[in-house]
């Protein structure tokens, strides 16, 4: 049975940690690594993926999306296996709903799938 994904983004080269996701971190929480998305960014820290999303035509409002790994309850990676694949694909079941990434031009996919096996297996 097919359900719609109620979140879908798409993650794009791996980028530096950009310097505003540093404000939005705990004491004792750190970036491990950002993707660019299609207006903004994704950062895995050591507790949680962060998007950021830049909305309306000047990109000023912004919505963050944050997601505790705990909350993931299963995750699965696809790809062509090509060198050059450009149709990745990521999808993430949570307690909130299901959640469809996209894997653009660059984003490597057995990166993104080991830092969310990572972020999901280890106790942080």
């Amino acid at each position: 049975m097919e359900t719609a994904p109620i979140l879908a983004w798409t993650l794009r080269n791996e980028i530096a940690i950009p310097q505003d996701v540093i404000s939005l971190l705990l004491e004792g929480e750190q970036a491990v690594a950002s993707f660019q998305t299609f207006r903004d960014s994704a950062t895995f820290t050591t507790k949680r993926l962060i998007v950021r999303d830049a909305q309306g035509m000047t990109g000023k409002k912004v919505e963050v999306y944050s997601l505790p790994y705990s909350s993931i309850n299963m995750w699965s990676s696809e790809n062509a296996g090509g060198i050059l694949d450009r149709d990745g694909e990521i999808e993430l079941w949570t307690r909130a709903g299901h959640i469809k990434v996209k894997l653009g031009k660059g984003a490597d996919v057995r990166r993104i799938d080991s830092l969310i096996a990572w972020a999901v297996l280890q106790s942080h």
